[in-house]
């Protein structure tokens, strides 16, 4: 068994870790710039075309992307967060006692209930068309084709 008692670390304990370090650096560098200078340079219109997985583009690039998509992805990494708050607790679960899981309970609470909120402005709902009442324009905004006096 080794035991280090009151070890007082120098700088230049910590030396062999740097060169290493400096040796990858310096070795990715070499590498990139070989490849670079060694390696064939062709160009063509294929060869310069965006590439995606074999699947040949189609059209613009910047069109819209729904919102929904965004507010998914944003929701996942924020209850994926959450949950990673749940693994210290569920190891020091006996340690924390009865106030702990109070705590998580609390905890857990808000979470379904920002969740619950989530469900209910429908921001899961990717099938559905937006109701009318978000997206429609006022009457008084709406063109409407003006109706001209008759002359007496």
């Amino acid at each position: 068994m080794l035991l280090v008692a009151n070890a007082a670390y120098q700088p230049s304990d910590y030396l062999p870790i740097l060169i290493q370090f400096g040796l990858a650096i310096a070795f990715v560098a070499f590498a990139m710039i070989v490849s670079h200078l060694v390696g064939p340079r062709r160009k063509s219109r294929v060869k310069d075309e965006a590439f995606e997985c074999g699947i040949e583009s189609v059209g613009n690039a910047r069109t819209p992307i729904s919102v929904k998509y965004f507010l998914t992805a944003i929701l996942f990494v924020l209850f994926d967060v959450e949950v990673i708050f749940m693994y210290p607790w569920a190891v020091n679960f006996r340690q924390l006692g009865l106030a702990g899981i109070v705590e998580m309970f609390i905890f857990m609470g808000l979470l379904l209930a920002g969740f619950g909120y989530v469900i209910k402005k429908g921001i899961l709902r990717w099938n559905e068309a937006p109701s009318a009442q978000t997206f429609a324009a006022p009457a008084a905004l709406q063109k409407q084709p003006v109706e001209t006096a008759q002359a007496a």
